[in-house]
């Protein structure tokens, strides 16, 4: 078991100047077989290779992870029986102010949400936040992955 320490971004609109410098990304698609307040299942196919991950219930920014590689046509089948609805996204991974950033570029009913994620040793890590990071909203469920496969993403005007 691992513990998984993240902080959430949203973005503004300086971050397509640098997605144009992050060549290709990850292709992931990524959907919940159960997402109730205490737990999360999670089966995603990013690349090449396929995940089963349980996350516990987050307290703060913390929340138990526990992530298996899968056999790809297991994760398929899996995808098959998700609650609606598949996630599909580009990730983006890359050093910045010497920290390890992934930023999510979401298609399909997502398309136009852009999400900036930080995995953290410590809670406490001080982050020189890029220009291009908006606001933290790590603690807004919104946006929370397995809150977005239930609806659809309605960018604010």
């Amino acid at each position: 078991m691992a513990t998984e320490i993240e902080r959430k971004y949203s973005v503004n609109k300086l971050i397509h100047d640098k997605i144009e410098t992050l060549g290709t990304g990850d292709a992931i698609k990524q959907g919940y077989l159960n997402s109730v307040a205490e737990r999360t299942v999670r089966v995603r196919t990013k690349g090449e290779k396929a995940y089963l991950t349980i996350k516990s219930k987050n307290i703060g920014i913390s929340r138990q992870e526990f992530e298996y590689e899968i056999p790809m046509q297991d994760a398929l089948q899996l995808l098959k029986l998700c609650e609606p609805y598949i996630i599909e996204k580009t990730r983006y991974t890359f050093i910045e102010n010497n920290l390890q950033w992934e930023l999510d570029v979401f298609d399909g009913m997502h398309k136009g949400l852009i999400i900036a994620e930080l995995e953290l040793n410590d809670a406490d890590t001080e982050i020189a936040l890029p220009k291009w990071v908006e606001k933290e909203v790590s603690d807004d469920s919104g946006y929370y992955n397995s809150n977005l496969s239930k609806k659809p993403w309605i960018a604010e005007s």
